[in-house]
């Protein structure tokens, strides 16, 4: 069949740009300026060889192409990942039932067979060969810009892959992943596991994640100088031979890969070029800017793709400053606070009162500001007795609390006889819960403010109570009535004649993925009440006087992974596959506020101590600060490279330490949304984060059966090794595996088989963990 275009002669263009995309115009004008003439003319020619060839291929084509083409885009449905055309009869059956015109459909029947298996057996090596050189020449580059280069290799290896796919060729897609996915699966395991599953042009075009990565530009940061040798490498393959390479990147092979390679590099990537030199900025901010950002960053109402934000450092700075302070103290509330502790001091003759009600007024750091009256969450107007009692315990908790200094530890031999005091001081003590013969699994656990109690979320949709002091927990009975409670001793007469140190709780119909008590009492008491989350789209307030389910929070369409309340109480806010999270009141069924925006499940979240912001995290492998009140994003922190599990924002308010699956815990300064530094030594994924009450260690625990302690003011990097002995002084075995533990790592605690689910911290510095032992598989 012949196209109109064929029939008119071809006219000479008077413009040689014509044909000229603007990124390849961009790459021509910078080479004239640098006066490589010689790569302009080569650089012009090819594209001119390019447009020219699919001119002729837009001109006619081949009965037989037609059916190879249509050949490979169907599946057959009862074997995923084949195709189901085998010859011209099954084309034309898939053409009659979407209704083809009659005339394509005679001309495809009286073609002979061609069937999907003899496109398969093609292999395009050009995308195979550039990809190759491509590594080559990243890894044979300059140390100082071997960082900054890395971060180009795995979209392009996306693109090819895909590439692959939708043009049939599956057998040498999947040759093209197992040479090269490798060495990217450290950092993008997830990701490359998803594309490993599209083996058909049918898959890549209902798959989200491949739209996004084909219809959406791929932000690379680069310095002035690393672009120039990029370039140069493009249009000359220039630059990174490995010794003994003989014709190096210029042979004839050599030029189709870059030529592949330079096809994505103008379709699918965009080049954030900065002035700044690659040897004053650290490996890791290479991460911040990289990847599909324009969908990731929150775009004003209105914007067209000219005014598109790409970089999340303009977009946190367009928000302004965040008040990171303190949260105010009722007047009357502080008064009565210390008239209490005055009252006690004279009971207990302590003269140190003074010092006491000094905590009663809790300043911020240098730098913050702290919120008024009027930007909290409505509250109460009146205070309670609890309210009351759980201030007085917090400003004991704060006079009594163990101080803890990871920094005390640097330059300390740990085989001097001074050193497990100075490890005292440094670390805290851990206390360890540990399940066992919980054969469905347990996803969650928590511990009260007081110690007193530990809530357990089951695989098999109840809750269970412990008593961590022995003591009997007795609810209600179900047959009095409210007219017979009078004082104290009615209301315990009322209550269960038996009991025991565990209770079960029962309501959920799916797995409970979350669990939380209540902030009102504090240390002073223990919870009221206890919320917890469910595959079942429910969040669930139990009492836990009568041991019974309150109200069923009914809104999320899908799982909620995530509960967490307001450090006032009264709010909480839940995370859903849904892709939001959501504000709640205990006094309405229906949710106040929806933070929407993640591309995502909101796997986590977290409130800051002040109750202004809420921080969430990802499956979009970014988190973001919301503003409680008027639900819109004011921070988004990118960084990581996978699915964000865990989050917890330090008591001073000031940092956000976020864990991924990409086995990384960073630490942000909320103020201004930049990374302060990234964390590794974690071998499986992080499954919980905790601060210590003065912000200065953060401990995780995670599914490789370990709790570790970091610390959060340290410069962290590499740890320098010399000699095989590490900076703690631990010497390294030959044949041990080499981790990759960064200098801040001061701590590491392992289990014998419990993968830690939840790690928190007492007002007095207590750690307490939870997780369930995993028994070895018997055979």
């Amino acid at each position: 069949m012949t196209s109109p275009a064929a029939s008119s002669p071809p006219t000479q263009d008077p413009d040689p740009f014509h044909n000229v995309s603007p990124q390849e115009r961009a790459v021509l004008d910078y080479l004239r300026t640098r006066g490589y003439s010689a790569a302009e003319k080569a650089l012009l020619a090819s594209i001119e060889a390019a447009s020219s060839e699919e001119k002729e291929k837009a001109e006619t084509i081949a009965a037989e192409e037609l059916v190879k083409t249509l050949a490979v885009f169907t599946q057959d449905p009862s074997r995923s990942g084949t195709n189901a055309l085998k010859d011209s009869s099954n084309v034309l059956q898939e053409l009659n039932s979407l209704g083809t015109p009659a005339n394509l459909q005679n001309l495809i029947a009286s073609i002979g067979n061609v069937g999907a298996e003899e496109i398969l057996s093609l292999d395009p090596t050009d995308k195979q060969e550039g990809f190759r050189e491509l590594e080559t020449w990243v890894e044979g580059s300059l140390d100082m810009y071997r960082p900054e280069f890395r971060p180009i290799l795995f979209p392009i290896f996306c693109h090819f892959y895909l590439d692959l796919i939708q043009r049939g060729f599956k057998d040498a897609a999947l040759r093209f992943f197992r040479e090269f996915s490798p060495s990217l699966a450290p950092a993008h395991s997830n990701t490359l596991h998803h594309l490993s599953t599209l083996l058909l042009p049918a898959h890549v075009q209902s798959d989200e994640t491949a739209q996004h990565l084909l219809n959406e530009k791929y932000m690379i940061r680069m310095s002035r100088s690393g672009f120039s040798l990029l370039v140069g490498w493009l249009t000359e393959g220039v630059g990174g031979e490995a010794l003994g390479s003989g014709l190096g990147f210029s042979g004839e092979k050599g030029k189709r890969g870059r030529a592949a390679v330079m096809r994505v590099v103008n379709n699918h990537l965009r080049f954030d070029v900065t002035t700044t030199k690659s040897s004053a900025i650290s490996p890791s901010t290479w991460e911040e800017t990289t990847g599909l950002l324009s969908s990731l960053i929150p775009q004003p109402n209105g914007s067209s793709s000219a005014t598109k934000l790409f970089d999340p450092r303009a977009f946190n700075m367009s928000k302004g400053d965040l008040k990171l302070g303190p949260a105010p103290i009722n007047e009357e509330l502080r008064t009565e606070t210390e008239r209490v502790l005055r009252e006690q001091a004279m009971v207990e003759r302590d003269q140190s009162v003074q010092y006491d009600i000094a905590l009663t007024k809790p300043q911020p750091l240098p730098g913050q500001t702290a919120p008024a009256e009027s930007d909290l969450l409505p509250r109460p107007p009146h205070f309670k007795t609890v309210d009351v009692d759980r201030e007085v315990s917090a400003v004991r908790d704060a006079r009594r609390q163990i101080r803890l200094d990871p920094s005390v530890l640097n330059n300390v031999d740990p085989n001097s006889p001074q050193a497990s005091a100075v490890r005292a001081r440094a670390l805290p003590s851990i206390c360890a819960y540990t399940l066992h013969d919980v054969v469905e699994g347990a996803p969650c656990c928590t511990f009260s403010k007081d110690t007193s109690l530990m809530a357990v979320g089951f695989a098999e949709s109840y809750i269970r109570l412990w008593s961590l002091k022995g003591e009997k927990l007795r609810g209600m009975r179900s047959d009095f009535s409210a007219s017979q409670i009078r004082d104290p001793p009615s209301l315990r007469r009322v209550k269960e004649k038996k009991g025991s140190t565990t209770r079960k709780l029962i309501g959920h119909s799916g797995p409970v993925y979350s669990v939380a008590f209540d902030p009102v009492s504090g240390s002073a008491a223990p919870p009221k009440h206890l919320l917890s989350a469910s595959a079942d789209g429910t969040a669930r307030l139990w009492s836990l006087d009568t041991m019974t389910n309150v109200v069923a929070f009914r809104g999320h369409e899908n799982p909620i992974w995530d509960v967490k309340w307001s450090p006032m109480g009264i709010y909480f806010a839940t995370a859903s596959r849904d892709r939001t999270a959501r504000l709640w009141s205990t006094d309405r069924i229906n949710c106040l506020r929806i933070y929407a925006g993640h591309l995502g499940d909101v796997d986590c979240l977290q409130f800051h101590p002040n109750s202004l912001y809420l921080a969430t995290g990802s499956s979009d492998w970014t988190a973001r600060l919301w503003d409680v009140q008027r639900g819109s994003c004011v921070r988004v922190f990118i960084g990581h490279q996978g699915g964000i599990s865990s989050m917890a924002i330090s008591p001073d308010g000031r940092y956000l330490a976020s864990a991924g699956e990409d086995l990384t815990i960073n630490l942000w300064d909320i103020g201004s949304g930049k990374r302060i530094k990234k964390m590794t030594g974690h071998s499986a994924s992080v499954y919980s984060l905790a601060f210590s009450q003065e912000s200065s260690l953060l401990v995780s625990g995670g599914a490789d059966w370990t709790v570790r302690c970091w610390d959060v003011k340290g410069a962290g990097g590499p740890k320098a090794r010399e000699n095989g002995a590490t900076d703690s002084g631990i010497v390294q075995k030959y044949g041990e595996e080499n981790n990759n533990e960064t200098a801040d790592l001061v701590a590491t605690f392992p289990t014998k088989r419990t993968p830690i689910i939840n790690v928190q911290f007492t007002p007095r510095n207590l750690c307490l963990v939870g997780g369930v032992y995993q028994a070895p598989e018997t055979r």
